[in-house]
């Protein structure tokens, strides 16, 4: 059932014109943002291979595309997520679907899954763009693969946050703003903060990101991601079973 819900999100999400819009606008900007990363490495290459020890194109190019992405995601999540429940519930469809034989897990776990699916496949062409200059270079597998982990982690945080406030209004437009503000919110805090044991660092995603954008696997950050993800989806699980309950 978890499937079959979240292929409807799919199918949802990919019959709409806007959805293939701002997926070619992505591809662009992208493709912007990877040429103009590339072309700066180049102009500097020559300077770079007077050092004994160069950043090599994976640190100058791929780890900054990462961290455009992950803001990128932040910013495009919550447009996206704002729809999951809200419009459910606005246009009074979401009493049928808590009255089928689904639990509220069921549900919560496939708009979920559908939604990820969906992010990734947007933000796709990344890798494949950064792994194309494995033709001319050697990139570092490592680095790739922390950033790869790290963005899907972040990636599912987002989703988590964004399905949780749009199960707490009717208005989508209002899921988004509100979704918005918490992940942005998070973001300045964990910059503003000055002190290096500032709790804000510990509690942003984008913050606990950082270290997988420069390549430290740390245990602690992943598992600040499941948790932050399992919350949200327990907190989505327990406003859905209120709504079963109580109407």
């Amino acid at each position: 059932m978890i499937r079959l819900i979240a292929m409807r999100e799919l199918r949802s999400l990919f019959t709409l014109p806007s959805t293939w819009l701002i997926f070619a606008a992505l591809q662009f900007v992208f493709a912007w943002f990877f040429l103009a990363r590339l072309e700066a490495f180049l102009e500097v290459q020559p300077q770079l291979a007077q050092l004994a020890n160069p950043p090599g194109v994976t640190i100058t190019v791929a780890a900054p595309m990462f961290n455009t992405i992950a803001l990128l995601l932040m910013m495009l999540t919550p447009m996206y997520t704002m729809r999951l429940i809200a419009e459910e519930r606005r246009n009074q469809t979401l009493p049928l679907l808590l009255s089928a034989p689904l639990s509220e897990l069921h549900i919560v776990l496939g708009k979920f899954l559908g939604m990820l699916v969906f992010l990734i496949a947007l933000s796709a062409s990344v890798p494949l763009m950064l792994y194309s200059l494995a033709l001319g270079t050697e990139l570092d597998h490592g680095l790739m693969l922390s950033n790869l982990i790290g963005l899907l982690l972040l990636t599912a945080s987002f989703t988590a946050l964004g399905l949780y406030i749009s199960a707490l209004t009717v208005q989508p437009v209002i899921a988004a703003i509100g979704a918005l503000a918490a992940l942005v919110g998070l973001w300045l805090a964990d910059i503003g903060a000055s002190a290096p044991d500032s709790p804000w660092h510990a509690i942003s995603p984008l913050g606990r990101f950082q270290n997988f954008n420069a390549g430290l696997l740390d245990s602690s950050d992943a598992m600040f991601f499941v948790l932050f993800t399992g919350v949200f989806l327990l907190l989505t699980i327990r406003r859905l079973h209120n709504n079963r309950t109580y109407g």
